[in-house]
């Protein structure tokens, strides 16, 4: 059995924090992009969103496998309640983070398009083009954009609690 820490270790903070400034980086990109019409190329802004998509998969892939190998053990000051929302919101998070960049991979695969990572690799496509594909997946990768945004919003949301109102330290174990 593995042991469980009571604080985040250095390298968790490290995926952690990397993927909070690459999808604060992604939602601004995203929200700025022009819309995308039919025929269009992808211009610089869909090359980055997708560099950076790409990169983030990565990293959650990286970070899922990271913490299950290296558990934090449960803050013990957390109400049964508190523990069991805090894990589900933590896994949500892994989930909708992996949910929305396979969606955008398989959006701009089934737009058919010739991507390259920041403009030296190319881009492996899942697909070739698929134009009733890529309206279906394009629905699926919006909802889980927001949907990511609603769960993020509520871990900021409970950050912020146990910040100002309950003043319990939980925040610590990913700063210190």
């Amino acid at each position: 059995m593995i042991a469980r820490s009571l604080s985040y270790g250095r390298v968790a903070k490290i995926f952690h924090w990397t993927i909070v400034v690459l999808l604060a980086l992604q939602y601004l990109i995203g929200w700025f992009m022009p819309d995308i019409h039919r025929g269009m190329q992808p211009g610089l802004p869909m090359i980055l969103h997708v560099s950076f998509g790409l990169t983030i998969l990565v990293l959650i892939v990286l970070r899922f496998a990271w913490r299950l190998t290296h558990p934090v053990a449960p803050e013990s000051s957390l109400s049964g309640f508190q523990r069991f929302s805090a894990e589900g919101v933590h896994w949500l998070l892994y989930l909708l983070v992996l949910t929305t960049t396979l969606s955008g991979w398989a959006f701009v695969s089934f737009r058919g398009w010739t991507m390259t990572y920041f403009g030296m690799l190319p881009f492996p496509m899942l697909s070739s083009a698929n134009p009733a594909a890529n309206r279906m997946i394009d629905g699926w990768h919006q909802f889980s954009e927001w949907a990511l945004l609603i769960v993020i919003g509520l871990h900021v949301g409970a950050v912020l609690l146990h910040v100002f109102v309950y003043r319990d330290g939980v925040m610590q174990r990913m700063l210190r």
